[in-house]
């Protein structure tokens, strides 16, 4: 772990972000680059507000048990501004290289600034109890009488206990169960900054200082650093995109040779990364693309996405549920970006997995259902539709194919897409007994996504 300049307004930049996520359910990933922007801070502390606020989202479950041990108090009886307080504290404290007493003067320093005299002695003699131990330690203290492995599994890695259990049951249809930890370890390491090249746009100079991959052939890693430097980036010519989205956008287009006429359907385009790739794709084989969004605000960051693209690229607002309807049989390839849980990407979201809950699922997977009809009916006999989410949940995934299949019958026939992404990469470890493909962070470095191809026959 790299040394930062501590800096108050990088903390106070942090303090921000976590309040906005706490009280205006705020995406931290999507709200943080302009906070730092309007704050002026260099490389360095940015960096720096980056690891604390994102940290301390991602360690959440954990310090509160540490905060509670210490306070003598269940955290949701401590006020909200207090309690994120104390757990930005904790984090420079147990998880940061943060010296114990610059950690507590200057928490103690930003609570001054923001909170009561009463809750700045609060939480002074809390975190001065938090510095008495190891982060070993306290993790023996609050593990101590849990006898539920999930449960210490929930602690021990800051997860949900029911997100435990989902993963581990999605890692057991790869006889993978035994890689749970490797997982939740992997949900909590900040990933490097993913970038796509875009095909006919993008060209080998674009990339000389970077490595090609890891699962991607058209993409590359930035250890760090802001990706915008990069000219490429600031043109439109390369992307920050994660090399699973890259895959299953490049499945759907390797299926089977492209004939130019084509017409293609990204149904749920929104915010963009996936339909920037496809755009570049049937720019170069004259084939015809429309974007869907149902919400205007989306469907305007999906034409900011293909502006340096193909600008000329038809961008449509309408419930993808519906499309089935006002469009049947129209397109040979659909991409079904469907709404999902998230679980998947864990890493670049911390805050999502305090957000979800089980109820989510049912409700999440109705709409998959839904939209699943509809893409299926759009799509041309002899078309292909990708079914994926960014998501390893059962539930909304190998589930939903296993209830397209029974829904359409003889008329459905899976791709093996493992055969397929094998042919993209021939170095990812796929399971090679199933057709889906799962996607793993920590096997592939990607976020968990799942990408299923389906084959609509002629008839």
């Amino acid at each position: 772990m790299a040394e930062f300049k501590y800096n108050q307004t990088a903390r106070t930049v942090a303090l921000d972000l976590l309040m906005a996520v706490e009280t205006e359910d705020a995406y931290a990933n999507l709200i943080l680059p302009k906070m730092l922007t309007n704050s002026g801070l260099d490389t360095r502390d940015s960096a720096f507000a980056q690891e604390l606020a994102f940290g301390t989202l991602r360690w959440q479950l954990f310090y509160d048990r540490v905060i509670e041990e210490c306070a003598q108090r269940y955290s949701d009886e401590i006020d909200l501004p207090a309690l994120v307080v104390l757990r930005l504290g904790a984090h420079q404290v147990l998880g940061m290289r943060v010296p114990s007493h610059a950690a507590l003067s200057e928490t103690v320093n930003l609570a001054k600034k923001r909170l009561s005299q009463g809750a700045v002695g609060f939480i002074n003699g809390v975190l001065r109890r938090v510095s008495e131990r190891s982060r070993d330690e306290w993790l023996a203290i609050v593990l101590n009488g849990l006898e539920n492995e999930h449960e210490r599994l929930a602690v021990e890695f800051s997860h949900p206990i029911w997100v435990v259990r989902a993963l581990e049951q999605a890692l057991k249809l790869d006889g993978r169960e035994s890689e749970l930890k490797d997982l939740l370890f992997a949900d909590n390491i900040a990933p490097l900054v993913s970038l796509v090249a875009l095909p006919g746009l993008a060209d080998e100079r674009d990339f000389e200082d970077l490595e090609v991959g890891p699962a991607s052939p058209i993409g590359s890693q930035l250890d760090g650093g802001d990706p915008n430097q990069l000219i490429a980036v600031r043109e439109g010519r390369v992307r920050v995109q994660d090399q699973g989205s890259q895959l299953a956008a490049l499945a759907l287009i390797r299926v089977k040779d492209v004939v130019p006429g084509e017409k293609w359907l990204d149904i749920c385009a929104g915010p963009g990364g996936k339909a920037a790739l496809l755009a570049a794709e049937a720019r170069l084989s004259n084939v015809e693309l429309v974007c869907n969004e149902v919400l205007p605000h989306r469907a305007k960051l999906v034409e900011q996405a293909l502006r340096a693209v193909d600008p000329n690229v038809k961008v449509t607002i309408e419930d993808g549920r519906e499309i089935g309807n006002t469009s049947p049989a129209t397109y040979d390839r659909i991409l079904l970006d469907a709404p999902c849980t998230g679980l998947g990407a864990l890493r670049r979201r911390p805050e999502a997995r305090w957000r979800k809950k089980p109820t989510d699922v049912a409700e999440l997977a109705k709409l998959q259902e839904q939209l699943l009809i509809s893409a299926w009916a759009a799509l041309k006999p002899g078309g292909t539709l990708a079914y994926i989410t960014c998501s390893p949940h059962q539930a909304e995934t190998n589930t939903i194919v296993a209830w397209a299949e029974k829904k359409f019958g003889s008329e459905l026939e899976l791709v093996n897409t493992n055969e397929v992404l094998h042919r993209i990469n021939p170095n990812l470890r796929l399971n090679t007994e199933r057709k889906t493909t799962q996607l793993w962070p920590h096997i592939h470095q990607t976020d968990a996504m799942f990408i299923s191809l389906m084959h609509k026959s002629l008839g």
